[in-house]
This record gives structure tokens, C-alpha cells and sequence, in this order.
């Protein structure tokens, strides 16, 4: 079992929304990718996209039915992140809720540490 600074997890909202994307896509192999690449309005900004691979360097993690994989590398800066997916006015969107982030853009989008 991987310590719980190299977890990341989702909430029953995000899983479900990941579970309603793959339906629509008709494949059932598919995962939900995070990763964390340089850019962004404050330093890093988070990826999302669906994938059916995952390679040595991935981590998979299951939470309520669903799959997410993570890299490696982006594990170093989202261990012990949880994945939401909320719901508002202004828009429906995934939110990382990243303990390893000193400072985030307005948008949620990006991070620094």
C-alpha cells in the first residue's frame, strides 16, 4: 500500500462524472489522466483527459468505481490531492483540492508550490 503523501483521491461527484464521460465515449477501458505540466498563470496547471494506457511510471487509483491515473512525475506535486467535480453558475468543472499548492489563479486551473 503507497503512503498516503503519494495518494491521490476523488470524491463520489467526480467519480460519477468520470463514470458519465466514459459511458459517453463508449469505452470502458478509460481512465481518467491528471497530470501537471509548467504553465499556467501561476507556475503549473493541471491536465485532464481520458485515457485507456498507462505505462510503468503511471499509478492508478480507484475510488468509488472509477479510474485515475497519475504520472510519476505529477505525483510529486499532487500526493494527497483529492479530485471533486462540482457544479455552478458559472459552470461544471473537475477541482483539485491540492494540499501541495502555497498559492492557486482564480480560475482553479494552476498552482504554485
Amino acid at each position: 500500500m503507497a503512503e498516503a503523501s503519494r495518494q491521490v483521491q476523488m470524491t463520489e461527484s467526480a467519480a460519477t462524472r468520470i463514470q458519465e464521460l466514459i459511458n459517453s465515449e463508449g469505452n470502458n477501458g478509460l481512465m481518467l489522466r491528471l497530470q501537471v505540466s509548467g504553465g499556467g498563470c501561476s507556475g503549473f496547471q493541471y491536465e485532464f483527459s481520458l485515457d485507456d494506457n498507462s505505462n510503468n511510471e503511471d499509478h492508478v487509483f480507484e475510488n468509488h468505481g472509477a479510474k485515475m491515473v497519475v504520472d510519476d512525475v505529477s505525483l510529486d506535486l499532487l500526493g494527497g490531492a483529492e479530485i471533486d467535480f462540482v457544479r455552478e453558475l458559472v459552470g461544471a468543472a473537475f477541482r483539485v483540492n491540492n494540499p501541495n499548492a502555497s498559492s492557486s489563479c482564480g480560475c482553479g486551473s494552476s498552482f504554485s508550490v
